[in-house]
């Protein structure tokens, strides 16, 4: 069956776009989908645990969020211009998002930081991305931690001046800390994997005490996982690759459960394709690292993933997609709106949902 995008479409109210994380990480709510019997419970996150199995393998997406939002100023006119980093291309040269992309035109130089960083633009790439070589004196990761801001959703308000407000100050420096997950080890993404921001520590010990297994893939999110289906069918809809990482002790774990019947139960749609992307046609998971850009929608076949706990995402989106794929659009959009009549929280800081 040939799905079109807004087949993918919903109405939600905008006062549930969730703008702030809860008070303490793991207060969230949690829908869970029974995929047997279509049945949908309303619990609170740290019921995660009752549904949990001992034998189950947790897996997670350890990608770091970096500050990728920088606020530079144009040289020449002292007009404000807003970068967000992409990937390193090498040293000091990074494909970056640029707006308003009309002035960010090869040649022109920036300053950030009230000098402490210069930026040129050295090439024009697609559309509003840009090459940027960057100048600067000491360590460039402590720069970017003392001068870049978490890239969190534009949907998230929180102003786009640099001389902003104590109250969108003390905003931004809640989403340093709860932007991001507690078990975040390698920098590289630009967004976070949201399913995971619900984790405090004290629950992922106790899943541990309870004897789950957890282990880690590194996908580091990029503008493949939040960029708009533009096309009218979906599978005219190619993904931006994302660089991965799936270790040998990784692998060896999930494939000795698969082969054991055990439950693989995976947090996040980064998570998700991650694994799917190195299954290989017998089920098992492969040790690679590399640029994934697999498109999961309805009608896919997953090899790996035995329940998924996601957060709710945007209409039309590559990610709703891929949920619909694994529990049905239908039965989706149904929960999506069970979710919306109970008041639920979507989006980044807002309420999980759990695949079983």
């Amino acid at each position: 069956m040939s799905f079109l995008t807004k087949d993918f479409d919903y109405y939600l109210p905008k006062e549930l776009i969730a703008q702030f994380p809860p008070e303490q990480r793991g207060q969230s709510r949690l829908l869970v989908y029974h995929r047997d019997t279509g049945t949908i419970e309303h619990r609170q996150f740290p019921d995660l645990l009752e549904y949990l199995k001992l034998t189950d393998i947790l897996v997670v997406n350890d990608s770091k969020v970096i500050p990728a939002r920088l606020w530079a100023t144009e040289s020449a006119s002292g007009k404000q211009i807003e970068l967000l980093l992409i990937h390193r291309i090498k040293e000091n040269i990074w494909s970056a998002l640029t707006r308003p992309a009309k002035r960010c035109q090869p040649a022109v130089t920036f300053s950030i930081g009230n000098g402490k960083m210069q930026a040129k633009i050295i090439n024009k790439l697609a559309g509003s991305r840009r090459e940027i070589e960057f100048r600067y004196t000491g360590d460039w990761d402590e720069l970017l931690s003392e001068l870049g801001e978490m890239p969190v959703p534009p949907y998230i308000k929180r102003g786009r001046s640099e001389v902003t407000s104590p109250v969108v100050e003390q905003r931004k420096k809640l989403d340093r800390i709860r932007y991001q997950t507690v078990y975040a080890k390698y920098n590289g993404s630009i967004a976070a994997p949201t399913a995971g921001l619900h984790f405090s520590e004290e629950l992922l010990q106790k899943i541990k005490d309870k004897g789950i297994q957890i282990v880690s893939v590194t996908l580091h999110v990029g503008p493949g996982t939040f960029q708009p289906v533009r096309a009218e069918r979906i599978t005219d809809h190619k993904m931006e690759p994302e660089y991965y990482i799936v270790s040998s002790e990784t692998a060896e774990i999930i494939n000795s459960a698969k082969k054991n019947r055990q439950r693989i139960v995976v947090v996040g749609t980064t998570a998700t394709r991650t694994l799917e992307n190195v299954a290989d046609d017998n089920g098992l998971v492969q040790p690679k690292e590399g640029w994934a850009d697999i498109f999961i929608y309805p009608g896919y076949e997953f090899k790996i993933v035995d329940i998924l706990l996601t957060n709710f995402h945007l209409p039309q989106s590559t990610l709703l997609m891929l949920v619909s794929a694994f529990a049905g659009k239908e039965k989706i959009l149904e929960g999506y709106q069970a979710a919306i009549q109970q008041k639920y929280r979507f989006y980044s800081y807002g309420d999980a949902m759990l695949i079983l």
